[in-house]
């Protein structure tokens, strides 16, 4: 059933003309061999049974929310790429959805060439958010948090952060201990008083550190 040389990836969406437009985009890459649902439900039933590399999840569906599908997903397929394809631009929605471990977003209104290169740089192991949602993130709060001074380390490490990288990927690229990189990331959390890794990056993203 499987080609070993291809990646196989699900496209969730309750809109036949989104399923086909995208099915038909992602075949002309030859690389991708795509299964298509309708339901959250059904993505995550095949996924149990089924290797998946790349899931295109659409944040509202028939039978229940992206969000929470994402997270399920995310627990029984950690190796899963989960991105987020969607309508929906409420900058709470989009965290939500990287905190319940989506790997990107891209919103509908994304042309060809953005979702081709959202899904690259997904494959790479970054963070992969369409430009618009780029822009929703960087739009400033009403919340204000007194910016710490980092060292050198700490936004080399907090930009790696940013970048989906992972605390063993991090120590290799610095050359230095997974120990190291983990005290980095605690202390990180301390001085933004963030509550995770995605509000720390949110809070970095909004006053330009990154």
């Amino acid at each position: 059933m499987f080609n070993k040389n291809t990646l196989n990836l699900a496209i969730v969406d309750d809109h036949p003309m989104i399923l086909e437009g995208l099915k038909s985009l992602l075949l002309q890459e030859n690389k991708f061999q795509i299964f298509s649902f309708t339901k959250g439900a059904a993505i995550v039933d095949f996924i149990q049974e089924n290797r998946v590399d790349i899931v295109l999840l659409d944040i509202i569906l028939s039978d229940g929310s992206g969000l929470d599908f994402c997270k399920i997903i995310k627990q029984s397929s950690p190796h899963t790429i989960v991105l987020g394809i969607s309508n929906q631009a409420e900058r709470s929605m989009i965290f939500r959805f990287l905190e319940n471990g989506g790997n990107g977003y891209i919103l509908k209104n994304a042309d060809s060439e953005e979702i081709l290169a959202c899904i690259g740089k997904a494959l790479q192991g970054d963070l992969a958010l369409s430009k618009e949602v780029q822009q929703i993130m960087l739009r400033p709060t009403k919340n204000t948090v007194e910016i710490p001074r980092l060292t050198k380390r700490e936004k080399q490490i907090l930009q790696a952060i940013a970048n989906g990288h992972t605390s063993v990927v991090i120590a290799e690229n610095l050359f230095i201990s997974i120990i190291t990189v983990e005290t980095h990331r605690r202390n990180l959390l301390k001085k933004f008083q963030a509550k995770n890794m995605i509000e720390l990056v949110k809070i970095a993203i909004e006053n330009k550190l990154i």
